[in-house]
Order: C-alpha cells, then structure tokens, then sequence
C-alpha cells in the first residue's frame, strides 16, 4: 500500500524528465548562491526535496515551474548560509578552528579545449568578481533561460531592477574581460 506523499511511477519520470531538462541550469544557479561546488550540490538537493515535498502531496504531483525552482533555490541558499554562520559561530566561541583547504578549480562550462577552458576561466573569474546582485540575475537571464519578469519574481525584486542588474553586469564582464580573450 504507498504510503501518503508517494509518487506513482509515472509523476516519478517526469520529474526525473524535469529535473534532465533543468538541473544544470539549476546547479548553475545554486553555484552562483553558494561558496563552493558541494555547498551548490547541497543547496540545489534541498531545494529539489522541499519542492518535491510540497508537490507530491497534490494529486498531479506534476513537477514545478522553472522559476519557482530558482526561487526554492534562492531560499535554500538563504537557509543554508544561516545555518553555516551559526555553526560558524558556535565553533569559534568555542575555541575550535576548522582549517579547510582551498577548494579544487570547477570547470563551470564542461570545457575539454585548451582555449575553450581559458576562455571560460577568464568568464568564470569575471563572474566571481561581479556583485552578488548583478551576478544572480545574469545566471538567470543567461543560463537560467529567464525573462526578466521570471527574474524579477524570483528574486523579489521590480522587474526595472532586474533589468538595470543584467545591464550593469554585462557592463562590468566588458570592462574586466578583454575582448581578444573571447
């Protein structure tokens, strides 16, 4: 007998077919919300489970949409820093240090060339020195496939906002990039 909260098997393929289509673009977004590759895999997981949590208990049980994915991502995030921070906290009132090693380079892009790994090393570096603010909104413009409506709901902010965001972040990339570099 399944038990309350279980999905058929059917609703169980098309999330696995939700989560195909979107989860690197997902994963791309949790990187930007997060400080290091596992902190994202965490973050994108939690997110995944709560929204699974609240849909499954409709009787669709038909997987979200988009943005409010990066939403429940956004959150997740949120959530998780917090979390960090206290522990953080904790640890340090009580005389005990973490030592933690750099964590390894990530190759954000899936590049095997050369070129094409320095290219996105000049990008992955431009990105990491742009604003929080500006960087979210150009994950979701860009790789996130968002308007900026979807954007502006997602990151609760006016739609003119997410707008200038994306212009001024494009304006920084072309400032910090060299354009031969591309």
């Amino acid at each position: 007998m399944p038990e309350e909260g279980d999905i058929p098997p059917e609703k169980s393929a098309d999330w696995q077919r939700w989560f195909d289509e979107h989860g690197a673009r997902l994963l791309l977004f949790a990187r930007g919300q997060t400080r290091s590759e596992a902190d994202a895999h965490d973050v994108l997981q939690d997110a995944v489970v709560r929204l699974w949590k609240s849909y499954s208990s409709d009787a669709g049980a038909e997987p979200p949409p988009l943005p409010l994915a990066y939403t429940a991502i956004r959150h997740a995030a949120i959530d998780f820093a917090r979390r960090n921070t206290r522990r953080t906290n904790r640890e340090q009132k009580s005389d005990y240090l973490v030592t933690e090693e750099a964590p390894p380079a990530v190759d954000w892009f899936g590049t095997a060339d050369i070129e094409e790994r320095e290219r996105a090393e000049a990008i992955q570096a431009a990105l990491a020195n742009l604003p929080d603010k500006f960087r979210e909104v150009l994950t979701l413009k860009i790789w996130g496939d968002q308007t900026f409506a979807q954007i502006a709901e997602t990151l609760e902010i006016p739609l003119n906002t997410a707008a200038s965001r994306y212009r001024y972040a494009l304006e920084a990339l072309r400032k910090t990039i060299r354009p031969n570099s591309l």
